[in-house]
C-alpha cells in the first residue's frame, strides 16, 4: 500500500531551498552601502578621476587589477596584500613588474576610510574603481554589485597557474575562464578591455622574430606593424618599452580593438589568436566580427561579463574581513 505524501515535509524542504537560493543569489547588492557608507561611490569616483587626470593609462591599470584579483581566490582583494615571493600575489609571474596602480587603490581606501571607517572592503573598491575607469574612458557604465569582504591571505601559486598570459593558446585561455565560471563570450568581451592601455615589449616581442621557431615574425601580425614594433623593441632592449594595445585609439574605451584584429593589428598573441590564428574558433571569430561592427553589442556583453567576473567566489557574511589598509 502506498504511503501518503508528506506534504508538510516537502513544502518545508522547498521553502528551505528557496531561501538558500535567494540568499546565495543576493549576497552582492547594488545598494549594499546605502546606509553604512552612502558616499562611497562619489568618493571612489573622485579619486579615480584624479588618478586618470594625472595619467590616462591608469584607467587600464585599475581595470586590470580587478581582473587579476577575481581570477585568483575570487574577488577578495588578496592581490593587494604585501608580502614576499611565497605569500604575495604581487610576486606572481602575471603581476610582478606588470600589475600597477596599487598606490591609487591606497589613496582611494584612505579617502573611503575618512568618509566611513571600517565599512567598505578593498575588494569592493577594486570593483567600483574598475567600473569608473571604463566609464571615464568613454565606455559603458553599470551598477556594481557590492558586499564583498577581503581575503586574509594571498595565493601565489594560484596566481601563477590561474592568470591568462599573452603566450597561452586559446584553448588554455578558454579553460582558465571556464575554471572560474566564465564562457567563450566572456573571453572575447573581456579581452576587449585591451581597447585601453599599454603593454611592454616583453609581452609581445616573441612575435617579432623567429615566432614559434619559424625563423620569421608571426604571420598573423601586419607586416607594417612588425617593422614598427621591431624598431620599438630591438633585441638588445630590456623589454620595458611600451606600445598601445589599441593603436590609434589608445585611451578611448571603444570597439576599435576588434577592428584591429580584423586587420591583423592585435598587439598580443592572445589578442590576435581570437580571430586569425590556427587556434581561432568559429565562436570567437564571429564575436570579434560582431563587436567590430557594433559598439553597443560589445558594450552590452562587456558589462554582463564584468558583472559575472565580479561575482566570482566573493567572501560575504562573516567570512574574511574589512581591511583598513589594503596592503
Amino acid at each position: 500500500m502506498r504511503k501518503p505524501c508528506n506534504f508538510t515535509l516537502y513544502y518545508s524542504l522547498f521553502v528551505t531551498f528557496m531561501i538558500m537560493f535567494v540568499v546565495v543569489n543576493s549576497q552582492l547588492t547594488t545598494d549594499f552601502y546605502a546606509k553604512t557608507c552612502p558616499s562611497v561611490l562619489k568618493v571612489v569616483r573622485k579619486e579615480v578621476q584624479n588618478a586618470i587626470k594625472n595619467e590616462m593609462r591608469m584607467a587600464a591599470s585599475l581595470l586590470r587589477l580587478h581582473f587579476h584579483d577575481c581570477f585568483v581566490n575570487g574577488c577578495d582583494g588578496s592581490l593587494l596584500l604585501d608580502g614576499n615571493s611565497t605569500t604575495s600575489e604581487k610576486f606572481a609571474a602575471g603581476n610582478i613588474n606588470s600589475a600597477r596602480g596599487f598606490e591609487v587603490i591606497d589613496n582611494i581606501k584612505k579617502a573611503v576610510e575618512d568618509a566611513c571607517s571600517g565599512v567598505v572592503s578593498c575588494a569592493d573598491i577594486l570593483a567600483i574603481a574598475a567600473r569608473d575607469s571604463v566609464l571615464l574612458s568613454g565606455g559603458p557604465t553599470w551598477k556594481v554589485r557590492l558586499g564583498r569582504r577581503d581575503g586574509l591571505i594571498g595565493n601565489v601559486s594560484g596566481a601563477n597557474s590561474g592568470l591568462p598570459a599573452p603566450f597561452h593558446s586559446l584553448n588554455t585561455i578558454i579553460s582558465m575562464f571556464q575554471g572560474v565560471g566564465l564562457n567563450v563570450t566572456d573571453v572575447v568581451s573581456l579581452s576587449g578591455a585591451h581597447t585601453i592601455g599599454l603593454a611592454k615589449c616583453a609581452t609581445f616581442d616573441n612575435r617579432l622574430t623567429n615566432f614559434s621557431g619559424s625563423g620569421g615574425p608571426d604571420t598573423t601580425l601586419d607586416t607594417t606593424l612588425v617593422t614598427e614594433l621591431q624598431n620599438l623593441c630591438p633585441s638588445t632592449s630590456d623589454g620595458n618599452n611600451t606600445a598601445p594595445l589599441d593603436r590609434n585609439s589608445t585611451d578611448l574605451f571603444d570597439n576599435h580593438y576588434f577592428k584591429n584584429l580584423l586587420n591583423q593589428r592585435g598587439l598580443l598573441e592572445s589578442d590576435q589568436i581570437l580571430y586569425s590564428s590556427n587556434d581561432a574558433i568559429a565562436t570567437t571569430k564571429t564575436l570579434v566580427e560582431t563587436y567590430s561592427n557594433s559598439s553597443s553589442v560589445f558594450f552590452s556583453d562587456f558589462v554582463n561579463s564584468m558583472i559575472k567576473m565580479g561575482n566570482i567566489s566573493p567572501l560575504t557574511g562573516s567570512n574574511g574581513e574589512i581591511r583598513k589598509n589594503c596592503k
